[in-house]
């Protein structure tokens, strides 16, 4: 089986240098990095708020190498017009101006039709790992097979622990307050068939806008042939990163192969799924997680190492398994990004110093240099 290819979304705030509230300054942002990164930089929701994305990587070091990049440039642009970009799933510190819509037809409606769903502690920040090359039938299979592992993914990247000045006593606020919008959650079992029926339905009804509104933990992505895993908040590490997209890549990789073999998906409760995503929502890694066969808790760290373990014959295909274990192994140690957003608190008593260890370019060299 040929090595899948992996990419990288990933959200950030602007906040301003001074306050480290956020601020609208999108616009100025995109402008500044138009002629360097054209595509790879887009808006989001929020004028307080930058996208940015990789391209296809075969290769773990590629994909980190082209993750610096677009950090250090978006964190240079955001410098040029007084602002900090900022890899936290949520706001540490709460605006101070009002938060305005990105000025775009579509996130008009949105914030027209789900004006309950707005506000600051609805601004969240994540980040999509993309596996392809698939079609929609393919990537809907794979889909099926990887639901039962999604709130394991999860439990990595919680990076979410504060929310406008409160610590909301989980790992990943953000996968809580984005839970609100329509068709959040574990994928259905479906087929292609079934998906176009479904989701065109949910349209014709005015549930979603568009097929890009299917928000699922694992969606086949409308504007690329990939299959998209959107369980994660954005890191400042970029290790969390890396961990999380080559581990979804060698679980792919494996998953695909009993897809494409005809083995039949695992059938877990919804229940389960979703009690396993709260679960990894509240505790991360330090704390219980679901084994979502048998809905008994277990520690979540076990999890982890189940799924290492699951997927270790595709990160070994693709040269990752050493890799793999090494990150797994850091980030043992020293926690989750909600676990050093505590600790940093704990040290200073300051959300400013919480803000300045999630600059984007800082964490991403910090880690460069270890």
């Amino acid at each position: 089986m040929d090595v899948l290819t992996m990419g990288v979304e990933e959200e950030f705030h602007l906040v301003d240098r001074d306050s480290r509230a956020p601020v609208n300054r999108a616009p100025e942002v995109i402008r500044e990095l138009a002629a360097e990164l054209g595509g790879q930089v887009q808006a989001e929701f929020y004028n307080t708020q930058v996208e940015v994305c990789t391209l296809p990587a075969a290769e773990r070091e590629d994909l980190r190498r082209q993750l610096l990049r677009l950090r250090c440039s978006v964190a240079e642009a955001a410098r040029r017009v007084r602002c900090l970009a900022v890899a936290s799933g949520s706001p540490v510190v709460p605006p101070r101006e009002p938060l305005t819509i990105t000025d775009d037809a579509r996130y008009r409606l949105m914030a027209s039709r789900f004006a309950g769903l707005l506000g600051p502690y609805r601004l969240v920040c994540g980040c999509h790992v993309h596996v392809g090359s698939l079609d929609r039938g393919r990537a809907l299979a794979l889909a099926n097979q990887m639901r039962p592992w999604l709130p394991v993914l999860q439990s990595i990247t919680g990076n979410s622990p504060f929310v406008c000045g409160r610590d909301t006593g989980l790992d990943s606020w953000r996968s809580v307050a984005y839970s609100g919008w329509p068709t959040v959650g574990p994928p259905p079992l479906v087929d292609e068939r079934q998906y176009l029926e479904y989701v065109d339905g949910l349209i014709s009804a005015g549930v979603l806008l568009d097929r890009r509104m299917v928000y699922w933990h694992a969606r086949p992505s409308e504007h690329v042939p990939t299959l998209e895993i959107r369980i994660a908040d954005v890191n400042a590490d970029l290790d969390t990163v890396v961990l999380t997209a080559v581990l979804v890549r060698g679980l792919a990789s494996v998953l695909l192969e009993e897809a494409d073999a005809g083995v039949p998906p695992p059938e877990p409760p919804e229940r389960l799924l979703r009690a396993g995503h709260r679960l990894a929502a509240r505790h991360g890694i330090d704390g219980p997680g679901l084994d979502v066969r048998t809905g008994g808790r277990v520690p979540a760290r076990l999890l982890v190492d189940r799924l290492v373990e699951r997927a270790a014959p595709g990160l070994e295909r693709a040269g990752d398994l050493d890799a793999v274990e090494a990150l797994w192994a850091g980030m043992r140690r020293r926690g989750t990004g909600a676990r050093r957003q505590r600790a940093v608190y704990a040290a200073t008593g300051s959300l400013a110093a919480v803000v300045d260890s999630l600059d984007a370019a800082a964490g991403s060299m910090a880690v460069e240099a270890a």
